[in-house]
């Protein structure tokens, strides 16, 4: 049988999964699906989601037909006869090593095949072909996470969540943005297009409508997608969005001067997510303030997608 791994990337808004030749890393099948019910309150249940997707690709036969069946990229994986030998999965909400391998052992008992868990982030330094080093993740959330130059240790910082902080974060930004307008309107001072930005994407008439929507009509899944506004309304001019831009990027690369301060691996520092990848004026601001605190420190804008750090990480995990 030919030996096989499988990489999953749970992110917060989708989940992509790649079976992978182990011996040349050729990509057999590619499936990706919404993380819809994705959670890591209940490590079982987390378990019980991820082993519903990954059962297609661990079985052959009519599974593997399945997957044909409904468009999903594979190379005729039946005929090949796989042996899948290792999964690894980069976890969305799985911050702690506790964490990990807790996961990982409930993935181990449904799954019967060996399971490495790490938090998704760590999955962007491998996706870039690259042995060691820090990535930043700005999406629905902010982290960084590395590795201990001398002891591997796991190393993080940020990723507290949209209530207590995860700045420079496309839900961070928002509600920013709304400080930011509401303070200028206690202080008296006239909107510069920030505030009719936001009225407008919330659908509200007035700034007590808006601190009331974001107040009680959901939390970080709706104000994410409303973070395009921001950039919009500082490209158009608003000093105040700008301000906001500049402060969220300064936070990236300050998550990134912790774990060097904390002894990390500072071969490379490579950053992805939905946010910052689309927004050159965040990336810019991320990089000005990492120049001024690491200047030895260059960072790289991912453009693999990180499932493939998950698939490299299970080829290097069979030696």
């Amino acid at each position: 049988m030919s030996p096989a791994v499988v990489g999953v990337d749970v992110g917060g808004t989708k989940t992509r999964i790649q079976l992978a030749d182990a011996s040349n890393g050729e990509i057999l099948a590619d499936l990706t699906v919404p993380s819809t019910g994705w959670q890591t309150a209940s490590l079982p249940r987390a378990a019980a989601w991820l082993s519903e997707r990954l059962h297609p690709l661990l079985q052959q036969g009519p599974q593997a037909r399945k997957i044909q069946a409904r468009n999903i990229k594979a190379r005729n994986i039946k005929a090949r006869n796989l042996d899948v030998r290792h999964v690894v999965v980069g976890a969305h909400g799985c911050e702690t090593p506790g964490q990990f391998e807790r996961l990982a052992q409930e993935l181990v008992r449904v799954l019967a095949t060996p399971v490495t868990v790490v938090n998704d982030a760590e999955l962007l330094v491998p996706a870039a072909g690259l042995a060691g080093g820090i990535g930043v993740i700005s999406g629905t959330g902010a982290i960084a996470v590395g590795r201990h130059r001398d002891t591997g240790e796991y190393l993080s910082a940020g990723g507290w969540g949209w209530v207590l902080g995860d700045e420079g974060s496309g839900s961070a930004l928002v509600r920013d943005a709304a400080r930011a307008v509401l303070a200028r309107a206690d202080e008296g001072a006239p909107g510069d297009g920030l505030d009719v930005a936001l009225l407008r994407a919330f659908g509200v008439t007035g700034l007590p409508e808006l601190a009331a929507a974001m107040s009680w009509n959901g939390g970080v899944e709706t104000w994410g997608v409303h973070a395009p506004v921001v950039f919009a309304a500082a490209e158009a001019g608003s000093a105040t969005a700008d301000a906001v831009i500049t402060a969220g990027g300064r936070s990236l690369a300050r998550l990134v001067s912790c774990l060097a301060g904390r002894g990390a691996d500072l071969g490379a520092v490579v950053v992805a997510g939905g946010v910052i990848a689309n927004q050159p004026r965040l990336m810019r601001a991320f990089e000005e303030e990492l120049s001024s605190l690491l200047p030895a420190v260059t960072a790289t804008l991912l453009q693999a997608p990180p499932v493939l750090g998950a698939v490299e990480l299970a080829r290097r995990g069979l030696g």
